[in-house]
C-alpha cells in the first residue's frame, strides 16, 4: 500500500485537530500555521488538504481572528479509512481502475479475488482505527497484535 504526502498530512492534521480537541485549549479552532509547525507540514500545502477535508466533511473551518480548523464530528467516529478516501478517493485500485472492474483470464483470473481480499483486509484496518486512537497513541488489539509481529517490520 502507497500513501501520497497528501493522505500522510491529512491524517497528521487530523490527529493533531483531535489532540487539540481533548487538550487544555479545547473547544478552540487550531490555526492551519498552528497544525502545520506542530506536524513539520508545509503551510501552503497543508491549507489545500484543509480544504479539502472541509468539502469531505472531517473538518469545520471559522474566517476571522478567532478562526481557525476543528473536527466537524468526535475523532472517535472519524476513521483512517474515511480521511483517505476524501483525499485519495478509493482504498485500493490496480492500474487506476476498481478490482471488481478487472478482467483477468485464464491462470491469472484468481489475481482479481487477490486484490478485492487485499482491499478488504486494507479496509478492515484502517476503519477500525480512527483518529482519536491515532491522537491518544492507543490502538486497538488486533493493530497491536500485528505490530508485535516481527516480519510485520520487514
Amino acid at each position: 500500500m502507497r500513501l501520497s504526502a497528501r493522505v500522510d498530512y491529512a491524517l497528521r492534521a487530523a490527529a493533531e485537530l483531535a489532540a487539540t480537541a481533548s487538550g487544555p485549549g479545547r473547544g478552540r479552532p487550531v490555526t492551519a500555521e498552528q497544525i502545520a509547525r506542530a506536524q513539520e507540514i508545509p503551510p501552503k500545502f497543508l491549507e489545500s488538504i484543509l480544504l479539502q477535508l472541509r468539502r469531505g466533511g472531517i473538518v469545520h473551518a471559522q474566517r476571522g481572528p478567532e478562526g481557525g480548523y476543528w473536527l466537524a464530528r468526535p475523532a472517535e467516529e472519524i476513521s483512517l479509512a474515511e480521511v483517505i478516501r476524501v483525499i485519495d478517493g478509493p482504498l485500493a485500485h490496480v492500474r487506476g481502475q476498481r478490482p471488481e472492474q478487472l478482467g483477468y483470464h485464464g491462470p491469472a483470473r484468481a489475481l482479481q479475488e487477490v486484490w478485492i481480499a487485499l482491499r478488504a483486509s486494507e479496509r478492515e484496518i484502517l476503519e477500525l482505527v480512527s483518529v482519536a486512537d491515532v491522537a491518544a497513541g492507543t490502538l486497538p488489539s488486533r493493530i497491536t497484535e500485528l505490530v508485535a509481529d516481527p516480519r510485520a517490520w520487514i
